[in-house]
Protein backbone atom coordinates (compact mmCIF):
# COMPACT_ATOMS: atom_id res chain seq x y z
CA UNK A 1 0.00 0.00 0.00
CA UNK A 2 1.53 3.32 -1.04
CA UNK A 3 1.93 6.27 1.32
CA UNK A 4 -0.91 8.32 -0.25
CA UNK A 5 -3.41 5.48 0.14
CA UNK A 6 -2.25 4.84 3.70
CA UNK A 7 -2.96 8.47 4.66
CA UNK A 8 -6.41 8.25 3.07
CA UNK A 9 -7.32 5.28 5.26
CA UNK A 10 -5.97 7.07 8.34
CA UNK A 11 -8.31 10.02 7.55
CA UNK A 12 -11.23 7.63 6.98
CA UNK A 13 -10.50 5.84 10.27
CA UNK A 14 -10.34 9.14 12.19
CA UNK A 15 -13.65 10.33 10.68
CA UNK A 16 -15.28 6.95 11.43
CA UNK A 17 -14.12 6.97 15.07
CA UNK A 18 -15.32 10.55 15.59
CA UNK A 19 -18.64 9.64 13.97
CA UNK A 20 -19.12 6.69 16.32
CA UNK A 21 -18.11 8.77 19.36
CA UNK A 22 -20.87 11.29 18.62
CA UNK A 23 -23.44 8.72 17.50
CA UNK A 24 -23.21 6.23 20.39
CA UNK A 25 -24.43 8.60 23.18
CA UNK A 26 -27.80 8.77 21.42
CA UNK A 27 -28.30 5.03 22.04
CA UNK A 28 -29.74 4.80 25.61
CA UNK A 29 -28.23 1.38 26.40
CA UNK A 30 -24.73 2.56 25.49
CA UNK A 31 -25.17 5.96 27.17
CA UNK A 32 -26.17 4.25 30.44
CA UNK A 33 -23.39 1.64 30.23
CA UNK A 34 -19.88 2.05 31.77
CA UNK A 35 -18.72 3.17 28.32
CA UNK A 36 -21.08 6.15 28.54
CA UNK A 37 -18.89 8.14 30.94
CA UNK A 38 -16.12 8.24 28.32
CA UNK A 39 -18.44 9.61 25.61
CA UNK A 40 -19.46 13.26 25.03
CA UNK A 41 -22.78 14.53 26.40
CA UNK A 42 -24.00 15.51 22.92
CA UNK A 43 -27.07 13.54 21.90
CA UNK A 44 -29.53 13.75 19.05
CA UNK A 45 -32.41 15.94 20.19
CA UNK A 46 -35.82 14.65 19.17
CA UNK A 47 -38.39 17.09 17.81
CA UNK A 48 -41.94 17.67 18.99
CA UNK A 49 -43.41 15.04 16.67
CA UNK A 50 -41.03 12.34 17.97
CA UNK A 51 -40.59 13.22 21.64
CA UNK A 52 -43.99 14.69 22.41
CA UNK A 53 -44.48 18.13 23.89
CA UNK A 54 -46.52 21.23 23.21
CA UNK A 55 -47.26 23.45 20.22
CA UNK A 56 -48.52 26.99 20.74
CA UNK A 57 -49.49 29.81 18.41
CA UNK A 58 -49.58 33.25 20.02
CA UNK A 59 -51.12 36.44 18.67
CA UNK A 60 -49.30 39.65 19.62
CA UNK A 61 -51.36 42.81 20.22
CA UNK A 62 -49.00 45.21 18.43
CA UNK A 63 -51.60 48.01 18.61
CA UNK A 64 -51.19 48.16 22.39
CA UNK A 65 -47.41 48.28 22.00
CA UNK A 66 -47.73 51.25 19.63
CA UNK A 67 -50.09 52.96 22.04
CA UNK A 68 -47.72 52.54 24.99
CA UNK A 69 -44.75 53.72 22.93
CA UNK A 70 -46.69 56.78 21.78
CA UNK A 71 -47.74 57.55 25.36
CA UNK A 72 -44.13 57.40 26.55
CA UNK A 73 -43.06 59.61 23.64
CA UNK A 74 -45.66 62.14 24.75
CA UNK A 75 -44.13 62.17 28.25
CA UNK A 76 -40.68 62.66 26.72
CA UNK A 77 -41.97 65.63 24.68
CA UNK A 78 -43.37 67.22 27.83
CA UNK A 79 -40.08 66.72 29.71
CA UNK A 80 -37.98 68.07 26.84
CA UNK A 81 -40.29 71.06 26.37
CA UNK A 82 -40.28 71.88 30.08
CA UNK A 83 -36.48 72.11 30.09
CA UNK A 84 -36.75 74.80 27.39
CA UNK A 85 -39.46 76.77 29.18
CA UNK A 86 -42.29 75.46 26.98
CA UNK A 87 -45.25 74.17 28.95
CA UNK A 88 -47.80 71.65 27.68
CA UNK A 89 -50.66 69.92 29.47
CA UNK A 90 -50.42 66.16 30.10
CA UNK A 91 -50.32 64.23 26.81
CA UNK A 92 -52.94 61.56 26.14
CA UNK A 93 -53.35 58.78 23.56
CA UNK A 94 -56.78 57.83 22.22
CA UNK A 95 -57.93 54.49 20.79
CA UNK A 96 -56.95 55.52 17.27
CA UNK A 97 -53.32 55.89 18.41
CA UNK A 98 -53.35 59.65 18.18
CA UNK A 99 -51.29 61.63 20.66
CA UNK A 100 -52.90 64.85 21.88
CA UNK A 101 -51.63 67.58 24.16
CA UNK A 102 -52.25 71.29 24.64
CA UNK A 103 -49.63 74.04 24.42
CA UNK A 104 -50.42 76.72 27.02
CA UNK A 105 -48.99 79.66 25.02
CA UNK A 106 -49.65 79.88 21.29
CA UNK A 107 -46.65 82.22 20.95
CA UNK A 108 -44.40 79.21 21.63
CA UNK A 109 -45.90 77.11 18.83
CA UNK A 110 -42.92 77.55 16.45
CA UNK A 111 -40.44 76.67 19.21
CA UNK A 112 -42.42 73.55 20.12
CA UNK A 113 -42.69 72.37 16.51
CA UNK A 114 -38.94 72.88 15.99
CA UNK A 115 -38.33 70.84 19.13
CA UNK A 116 -40.56 68.02 17.86
CA UNK A 117 -38.89 68.06 14.46
CA UNK A 118 -35.41 67.95 15.97
CA UNK A 119 -35.83 65.45 18.81
CA UNK A 120 -38.85 63.42 17.70
CA UNK A 121 -38.54 62.93 13.92
CA UNK A 122 -40.63 59.75 14.13
CA UNK A 123 -43.75 61.88 14.77
CA UNK A 124 -45.94 63.75 12.31
CA UNK A 125 -48.34 66.52 13.23
CA UNK A 126 -51.80 65.57 11.94
CA UNK A 127 -53.44 68.87 12.82
CA UNK A 128 -53.55 71.62 15.42
CA UNK A 129 -56.44 73.60 16.82
CA UNK A 130 -56.04 77.13 18.16
CA UNK A 131 -58.18 77.60 21.29
CA UNK A 132 -57.72 81.21 22.42
CA UNK A 133 -54.14 81.54 23.64
CA UNK A 134 -53.71 77.76 23.65
CA UNK A 135 -52.97 75.30 20.83
CA UNK A 136 -54.10 71.67 20.83
CA UNK A 137 -51.86 69.29 18.86
CA UNK A 138 -52.74 65.94 17.29
CA UNK A 139 -49.77 63.73 16.39
CA UNK A 140 -49.07 60.14 15.38
CA UNK A 141 -46.12 57.96 14.39
CA UNK A 142 -44.97 58.01 10.77
CA UNK A 143 -45.84 54.84 8.84
CA UNK A 144 -42.22 53.78 8.39
CA UNK A 145 -41.60 54.14 12.11
CA UNK A 146 -44.77 52.15 12.89
CA UNK A 147 -43.46 49.27 10.77
CA UNK A 148 -40.13 49.42 12.61
CA UNK A 149 -41.90 49.43 15.97
CA UNK A 150 -44.06 46.44 15.02
CA UNK A 151 -40.98 44.50 13.88
CA UNK A 152 -39.14 45.41 17.09
CA UNK A 153 -42.17 44.39 19.15
CA UNK A 154 -42.31 40.95 17.54
CA UNK A 155 -38.53 40.49 17.80
CA UNK A 156 -38.60 41.47 21.46
CA UNK A 157 -41.54 39.14 22.11
CA UNK A 158 -39.64 36.22 20.53
CA UNK A 159 -36.52 37.01 22.56
CA UNK A 160 -38.50 37.38 25.79
CA UNK A 161 -40.36 34.11 25.28
CA UNK A 162 -37.08 32.33 24.50
CA UNK A 163 -35.56 33.70 27.73
CA UNK A 164 -38.52 32.39 29.70
CA UNK A 165 -38.43 28.96 28.08
CA UNK A 166 -34.72 28.67 28.86
CA UNK A 167 -35.71 28.66 32.54
CA UNK A 168 -37.42 25.30 31.95
CA UNK A 169 -34.42 23.66 30.26
CA UNK A 170 -36.33 22.67 27.11
CA UNK A 171 -33.93 21.24 24.51
CA UNK A 172 -34.08 22.90 21.11
CA UNK A 173 -37.32 24.92 21.41
CA UNK A 174 -38.52 26.20 18.07
CA UNK A 175 -39.74 29.80 18.36
CA UNK A 176 -40.38 31.86 15.25
CA UNK A 177 -42.41 34.75 13.89
CA UNK A 178 -45.28 34.12 11.50
CA UNK A 179 -47.55 36.31 9.41
CA UNK A 180 -50.30 38.44 10.94
CA UNK A 181 -48.28 39.26 14.08
CA UNK A 182 -48.17 35.66 15.29
CA UNK A 183 -45.48 33.62 17.04
CA UNK A 184 -45.21 29.83 16.78
CA UNK A 185 -43.69 27.90 19.70
CA UNK A 186 -42.78 24.20 19.78
CA UNK A 187 -41.49 22.73 23.04
CA UNK A 188 -40.42 19.09 22.63
CA UNK A 189 -40.20 16.84 25.68
CA UNK A 190 -41.73 19.32 28.11
CA UNK A 191 -42.60 17.64 31.43
CA UNK A 192 -44.87 20.34 32.83
CA UNK A 193 -46.79 21.85 29.90
CA UNK A 194 -49.49 23.53 32.00
CA UNK A 195 -47.00 25.58 34.00
CA UNK A 196 -45.10 26.46 30.82
CA UNK A 197 -48.31 27.74 29.21
CA UNK A 198 -48.95 29.92 32.26
CA UNK A 199 -45.46 31.39 32.20
CA UNK A 200 -45.28 31.81 28.40
CA UNK A 201 -48.82 33.12 28.10
CA UNK A 202 -48.41 35.56 30.97
CA UNK A 203 -47.80 38.81 29.19
CA UNK A 204 -46.16 40.23 32.31
CA UNK A 205 -47.11 43.57 30.82
CA UNK A 206 -46.37 45.70 33.85
CA UNK A 207 -47.80 49.21 34.02
CA UNK A 208 -47.75 51.90 36.68
CA UNK A 209 -50.89 54.07 36.56
CA UNK A 210 -52.03 56.97 38.69
CA UNK A 211 -55.29 56.59 40.63
CA UNK A 212 -58.02 59.21 40.20
CA UNK A 213 -59.70 59.31 43.61
CA UNK A 214 -61.95 62.23 42.59
CA UNK A 215 -64.21 60.06 40.41
CA UNK A 216 -67.53 58.89 41.85
CA UNK A 217 -67.13 55.10 42.07
CA UNK A 218 -70.88 54.45 41.88
CA UNK A 219 -71.12 56.35 38.62
CA UNK A 220 -67.95 54.63 37.41
CA UNK A 221 -69.53 51.20 37.97
CA UNK A 222 -72.41 52.33 35.73
CA UNK A 223 -69.95 53.28 32.99
CA UNK A 224 -70.04 57.05 33.61
CA UNK A 225 -66.38 58.04 33.49
CA UNK A 226 -64.44 61.18 32.54
CA UNK A 227 -62.30 60.99 29.38
CA UNK A 228 -59.05 59.10 29.80
CA UNK A 229 -60.28 57.17 32.85
CA UNK A 230 -60.98 53.45 33.22
CA UNK A 231 -62.57 51.32 35.91
CA UNK A 232 -60.49 48.48 37.38
CA UNK A 233 -60.88 46.26 40.40
CA UNK A 234 -58.31 45.61 43.07
CA UNK A 235 -58.54 42.24 44.78
CA UNK A 236 -57.97 41.84 48.50
CA UNK A 237 -58.14 38.88 50.84
CA UNK A 238 -60.26 39.05 54.00
CA UNK A 239 -59.05 37.58 57.34
CA UNK A 240 -61.27 34.57 56.67
CA UNK A 241 -59.40 33.87 53.43
CA UNK A 242 -62.10 35.06 51.02
CA UNK A 243 -61.14 37.25 48.08
CA UNK A 244 -63.05 40.49 47.60
CA UNK A 245 -62.83 43.03 44.82
CA UNK A 246 -63.02 46.81 45.18
CA UNK A 247 -63.51 49.30 42.34
CA UNK A 248 -60.73 51.71 41.52
CA UNK A 249 -60.50 54.32 38.74
CA UNK A 250 -57.17 54.79 36.99
CA UNK A 251 -55.89 57.37 34.54
CA UNK A 252 -55.71 55.02 31.56
CA UNK A 253 -52.27 56.10 30.34
CA UNK A 254 -49.32 54.32 31.97
CA UNK A 255 -46.72 56.63 33.47
CA UNK A 256 -44.16 53.81 33.44
CA UNK A 257 -44.01 50.29 31.95
CA UNK A 258 -42.05 47.13 32.70
CA UNK A 259 -39.64 47.56 29.78
CA UNK A 260 -37.27 49.41 32.12
CA UNK A 261 -36.96 46.51 34.60
CA UNK A 262 -33.45 45.12 34.99
CA UNK A 263 -34.05 42.61 37.78
CA UNK A 264 -36.84 40.94 39.71
CA UNK A 265 -36.54 38.68 42.75
CA UNK A 266 -38.75 37.01 45.32
CA UNK A 267 -38.57 38.60 48.77
CA UNK A 268 -40.53 38.18 52.01
CA UNK A 269 -42.10 40.78 54.28
CA UNK A 270 -41.98 40.81 58.08
CA UNK A 271 -44.92 38.37 58.17
CA UNK A 272 -43.19 35.88 55.87
CA UNK A 273 -45.45 36.68 52.90
CA UNK A 274 -43.73 36.59 49.50
CA UNK A 275 -43.63 39.58 47.18
CA UNK A 276 -41.64 40.55 44.08
CA UNK A 277 -38.90 43.18 44.36
CA UNK A 278 -38.10 45.18 41.21
CA UNK A 279 -35.11 47.20 40.03
CA UNK A 280 -35.20 49.69 37.14
CA UNK A 281 -32.47 50.72 34.74
CA UNK A 282 -31.08 54.27 34.73
CA UNK A 283 -33.83 55.72 32.55
CA UNK A 284 -36.57 53.85 34.40
CA UNK A 285 -35.19 55.03 37.74
CA UNK A 286 -35.20 58.62 36.49
CA UNK A 287 -38.80 58.35 35.26
CA UNK A 288 -39.89 56.66 38.51
CA UNK A 289 -38.21 59.39 40.54
CA UNK A 290 -39.99 62.10 38.53
CA UNK A 291 -43.39 60.39 38.79
CA UNK A 292 -43.17 59.87 42.53
CA UNK A 293 -41.84 63.40 43.04
CA UNK A 294 -44.73 64.97 41.10
CA UNK A 295 -47.45 62.88 42.75
CA UNK A 296 -46.69 62.86 46.46
CA UNK A 297 -49.76 61.87 48.56
CA UNK A 298 -51.40 60.35 45.49
CA UNK A 299 -51.90 56.67 44.85
CA UNK A 300 -49.90 54.77 42.19
CA UNK A 301 -51.45 51.53 40.98
CA UNK A 302 -49.30 48.57 39.92
CA UNK A 303 -51.11 46.82 37.07
CA UNK A 304 -49.93 43.47 35.69
CA UNK A 305 -51.71 42.06 32.64
CA UNK A 306 -54.71 44.29 33.29
CA UNK A 307 -55.05 43.28 36.95
CA UNK A 308 -54.40 45.78 39.76
CA UNK A 309 -52.18 44.16 42.40
CA UNK A 310 -51.75 47.12 44.71
CA UNK A 311 -52.22 50.90 44.80
CA UNK A 312 -50.01 52.35 47.54
CA UNK A 313 -49.91 56.05 48.45
CA UNK A 314 -46.72 57.82 47.36
CA UNK A 315 -45.30 59.17 50.59
CA UNK A 316 -42.27 60.85 49.07
CA UNK A 317 -40.04 60.99 46.02
CA UNK A 318 -38.52 57.52 45.53
CA UNK A 319 -34.86 57.64 44.54
CA UNK A 320 -32.81 54.61 43.51
CA UNK A 321 -35.20 52.93 41.09
CA UNK A 322 -36.69 50.20 43.29
CA UNK A 323 -40.31 49.12 43.67
CA UNK A 324 -42.24 46.04 44.76
CA UNK A 325 -45.35 44.11 43.74
CA UNK A 326 -47.36 42.81 46.67
CA UNK A 327 -50.34 40.55 46.38
CA UNK A 328 -51.72 37.27 47.64
CA UNK A 329 -48.94 35.19 46.10
CA UNK A 330 -47.82 31.71 46.92
CA UNK A 331 -44.06 31.24 46.80
CA UNK A 332 -44.31 29.44 43.42
CA UNK A 333 -46.52 32.20 41.99
CA UNK A 334 -44.07 34.88 43.15
CA UNK A 335 -41.19 32.85 41.68
CA UNK A 336 -42.91 32.45 38.30
CA UNK A 337 -43.75 36.16 38.24
CA UNK A 338 -40.12 37.00 38.97
CA UNK A 339 -39.06 34.70 36.11
CA UNK A 340 -41.20 36.43 33.52
CA UNK A 341 -40.30 39.92 34.76
CA UNK A 342 -36.58 39.12 34.93
CA UNK A 343 -36.63 37.46 31.50
CA UNK A 344 -38.29 40.60 30.21
CA UNK A 345 -41.76 41.98 30.04
CA UNK A 346 -43.49 41.24 26.78
CA UNK A 347 -43.77 44.52 24.86
CA UNK A 348 -47.45 43.86 24.17
CA UNK A 349 -50.20 41.53 25.37
CA UNK A 350 -50.30 38.09 23.76
CA UNK A 351 -53.17 35.70 23.30
CA UNK A 352 -52.94 31.94 22.84
CA UNK A 353 -54.64 31.30 19.50
CA UNK A 354 -53.80 27.60 19.24
CA UNK A 355 -52.65 25.01 21.74
CA UNK A 356 -51.82 21.46 20.74
CA UNK A 357 -50.14 18.71 22.75
CA UNK A 358 -48.32 15.70 21.32
CA UNK A 359 -48.15 12.74 23.68
CA UNK A 360 -44.92 10.74 24.10
CA UNK A 361 -46.72 7.56 22.98
CA UNK A 362 -47.60 9.15 19.63
CA UNK A 363 -44.01 10.31 19.31
CA UNK A 364 -42.71 6.79 20.05
CA UNK A 365 -45.00 5.37 17.37
CA UNK A 366 -43.61 7.92 14.89
CA UNK A 367 -40.05 6.88 15.80
CA UNK A 368 -40.82 3.19 15.31
CA UNK A 369 -42.47 3.77 11.95
CA UNK A 370 -39.69 6.10 10.85
CA UNK A 371 -36.97 3.58 11.81
CA UNK A 372 -38.87 0.77 10.08
CA UNK A 373 -39.18 2.88 6.91
CA UNK A 374 -35.47 3.72 6.99
CA UNK A 375 -34.46 0.09 7.54
CA UNK A 376 -36.80 -1.16 4.81
CA UNK A 377 -35.67 1.44 2.30
CA UNK A 378 -32.01 0.93 3.21
CA UNK A 379 -32.31 -2.85 2.99
CA UNK A 380 -33.85 -2.72 -0.48
CA UNK A 381 -31.15 -0.31 -1.71
CA UNK A 382 -28.34 -2.45 -0.24
CA UNK A 383 -29.74 -5.63 -1.84
CA UNK A 384 -30.21 -3.96 -5.23
CA UNK A 385 -26.67 -2.57 -5.27
CA UNK A 386 -25.18 -5.98 -4.42
CA UNK A 387 -27.13 -7.73 -7.15
CA UNK A 388 -26.65 -5.12 -9.87
CA UNK A 389 -23.07 -3.96 -9.25
CA UNK A 390 -21.42 -6.93 -7.50
CA UNK A 391 -18.16 -5.81 -5.83
CA UNK A 392 -18.97 -2.19 -6.68
CA UNK A 393 -22.31 -2.61 -4.94
CA UNK A 394 -20.55 -3.90 -1.82
CA UNK A 395 -18.34 -0.80 -1.82
CA UNK A 396 -21.42 1.42 -2.23
CA UNK A 397 -23.14 -0.36 0.67
CA UNK A 398 -20.13 0.18 2.94
CA UNK A 399 -20.15 3.85 1.96
CA UNK A 400 -23.91 4.00 2.68
CA UNK A 401 -23.50 2.67 6.23
CA UNK A 402 -20.63 5.12 6.76
CA UNK A 403 -22.90 7.86 5.43
CA UNK A 404 -25.66 7.09 7.97
CA UNK A 405 -23.14 7.16 10.84
CA UNK A 406 -21.91 10.58 9.72
CA UNK A 407 -25.48 11.95 9.51
CA UNK A 408 -26.29 10.84 13.06
CA UNK A 409 -22.95 12.18 14.32
CA UNK A 410 -23.61 15.52 12.63
CA UNK A 411 -27.07 15.81 14.23
CA UNK A 412 -25.55 15.14 17.67
CA UNK A 413 -22.43 17.29 17.25
CA UNK A 414 -24.31 20.37 16.02
CA UNK A 415 -27.16 19.97 18.50
CA UNK A 416 -29.70 19.68 15.68
CA UNK A 417 -33.20 18.34 16.27
CA UNK A 418 -34.39 15.17 14.56
CA UNK A 419 -38.03 15.41 13.44
CA UNK A 420 -40.29 13.08 11.48
CA UNK A 421 -39.60 15.04 8.26
CA UNK A 422 -35.93 14.76 9.27
CA UNK A 423 -36.25 10.98 9.18
CA UNK A 424 -37.79 11.41 5.72
CA UNK A 425 -34.70 13.42 4.79
CA UNK A 426 -32.48 10.55 5.98
CA UNK A 427 -34.47 8.07 3.89
CA UNK A 428 -34.09 10.37 0.89
CA UNK A 429 -30.33 10.60 1.43
CA UNK A 430 -30.13 6.79 1.44
CA UNK A 431 -31.11 6.92 -2.22
CA UNK A 432 -29.00 9.99 -2.92
CA UNK A 433 -25.95 8.45 -1.21
CA UNK A 434 -25.81 5.57 -3.71
CA UNK A 435 -26.79 7.86 -6.57
CA UNK A 436 -23.27 9.34 -6.58
CA UNK A 437 -21.81 5.84 -6.63
CA UNK A 438 -24.10 4.88 -9.52
CA UNK A 439 -22.74 7.81 -11.58
CA UNK A 440 -19.19 6.68 -10.86
CA UNK A 441 -19.86 2.99 -11.55
CA UNK A 442 -21.62 3.70 -14.85
CA UNK A 443 -18.69 5.85 -15.91
CA UNK A 444 -16.27 3.03 -15.00
CA UNK A 445 -18.40 0.57 -17.02
CA UNK A 446 -18.25 2.89 -19.99
CA UNK A 447 -14.45 3.05 -19.78
CA UNK A 448 -14.21 -0.76 -19.45
CA UNK A 449 -16.33 -1.22 -22.57
CA UNK A 450 -13.77 0.86 -24.46
CA UNK A 451 -11.10 -1.70 -23.50
CA UNK A 452 -9.06 0.31 -21.02
CA UNK A 453 -7.50 -1.37 -17.98
CA UNK A 454 -9.33 -1.65 -14.68
CA UNK A 455 -6.97 0.83 -12.98
CA UNK A 456 -7.39 3.35 -15.78
CA UNK A 457 -11.19 2.87 -15.79
CA UNK A 458 -11.42 3.52 -12.05
CA UNK A 459 -9.27 6.67 -12.33
CA UNK A 460 -11.30 7.99 -15.25
CA UNK A 461 -14.61 7.04 -13.67
CA UNK A 462 -13.95 8.91 -10.43
CA UNK A 463 -12.24 11.95 -11.99
CA UNK A 464 -14.91 12.51 -14.65
CA UNK A 465 -17.94 11.82 -12.41
CA UNK A 466 -16.70 14.00 -9.55
CA UNK A 467 -17.59 17.33 -11.19
CA UNK A 468 -21.09 16.06 -12.04
CA UNK A 469 -21.58 14.88 -8.44
CA UNK A 470 -20.39 18.19 -7.01
CA UNK A 471 -22.59 20.20 -9.35
CA UNK A 472 -25.74 18.20 -8.57
CA UNK A 473 -25.19 18.13 -4.82
CA UNK A 474 -24.22 21.79 -4.43
CA UNK A 475 -27.45 22.92 -6.10
CA UNK A 476 -29.42 20.61 -3.79
CA UNK A 477 -27.62 22.06 -0.75
CA UNK A 478 -28.56 25.57 -1.88
CA UNK A 479 -32.21 24.52 -2.01
CA UNK A 480 -31.88 22.93 1.46
CA UNK A 481 -30.39 26.15 2.87
CA UNK A 482 -33.36 28.13 1.53
CA UNK A 483 -35.74 25.60 3.10
CA UNK A 484 -33.93 25.96 6.43
CA UNK A 485 -33.95 29.75 6.29
CA UNK A 486 -37.63 30.24 5.47
CA UNK A 487 -39.25 26.96 6.58
CA UNK A 488 -40.99 26.15 9.86
CA UNK A 489 -39.71 23.62 12.41
CA UNK A 490 -40.51 20.34 10.54
CA UNK A 491 -39.29 21.73 7.21
CA UNK A 492 -36.07 22.88 8.84
CA UNK A 493 -35.59 19.39 10.26
CA UNK A 494 -35.86 17.97 6.75
CA UNK A 495 -33.40 20.57 5.43
CA UNK A 496 -30.84 19.78 8.17
CA UNK A 497 -30.78 16.02 7.56
CA UNK A 498 -30.80 16.54 3.78
CA UNK A 499 -27.78 18.87 3.98
CA UNK A 500 -25.86 16.57 6.33
CA UNK A 501 -26.71 13.59 4.12
CA UNK A 502 -25.49 15.30 0.96
CA UNK A 503 -22.20 16.40 2.55
CA UNK A 504 -21.65 12.92 3.97
CA UNK A 505 -22.52 11.20 0.66
CA UNK A 506 -20.04 13.36 -1.26
CA UNK A 507 -17.30 12.39 1.21
CA UNK A 508 -18.13 8.68 1.16
CA UNK A 509 -18.68 8.42 -2.61
CA UNK A 510 -15.70 10.45 -3.78
CA UNK A 511 -13.18 9.78 -1.00
CA UNK A 512 -14.10 6.54 0.79
CA UNK A 513 -15.28 4.54 -2.23
CA UNK A 514 -12.21 5.51 -4.27
CA UNK A 515 -9.88 4.55 -1.42
CA UNK A 516 -11.48 1.09 -1.21
CA UNK A 517 -11.22 0.61 -5.01
CA UNK A 518 -7.59 1.69 -5.06
CA UNK A 519 -6.78 -0.59 -2.13
CA UNK A 520 -8.41 -3.51 -3.95
CA UNK A 521 -6.51 -2.78 -7.14
CA UNK A 522 -3.21 -2.32 -5.28
CA UNK A 523 -3.37 -5.92 -4.01
CA UNK A 524 -2.59 -7.29 -7.49
CA UNK A 525 0.00 -6.24 -10.00
CA UNK A 526 -2.40 -6.61 -12.89
CA UNK A 527 -6.21 -6.64 -12.81
CA UNK A 528 -7.75 -7.66 -16.10
CA UNK A 529 -11.40 -7.45 -15.05
CA UNK A 530 -13.48 -5.72 -12.42
CA UNK A 531 -16.76 -7.03 -10.97
CA UNK A 532 -18.88 -3.98 -11.49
Amino acid sequence: MNMSLRWRFIVILIVLVLGLIYTLPSIPKIKNSPLGKFLPDDQINLGLDLKGGIHLTLGVDVNTALKNSLAQTGEDIRDEAREKGIFVLKPQVDNSNTLTFTLLKSSQANDLEKLIKKYFPMLKILKKEVQGDQVKYFLSFKEKYKEQQIKMTLDQAVKTIRNRIDQFGVAEPDIRKQAEHRIQIQLPGLNDPERAIRVIGKTAHLEFMLVDDNVDLEKAKKGILPPGRKLYYIYRETPSGQETKHPIVLIDTPVLTGEYITNANVAFDSFGRPYVSLSFNARGAKIFERITGENVNKRLAIVLDGKVYSAPVIQEKIIGGRASITGHFTTDEAHDLAIVLRAGSLPAPVKILEERSVGPSLGQESIQKGIFSALLGGGIVILFMLIYYGFGGLVADIALIFNLILIMAGLAAFGATLTLPGIAGIILTIGMAVDANVLIFERIREELRQGVSARKAVDEGFSRATLTILDANVTTIIAAIILYQFGTGPIRGFAVTLTLGILASMFTAIFVSRAIFEWWLSRKKEVKSLNI
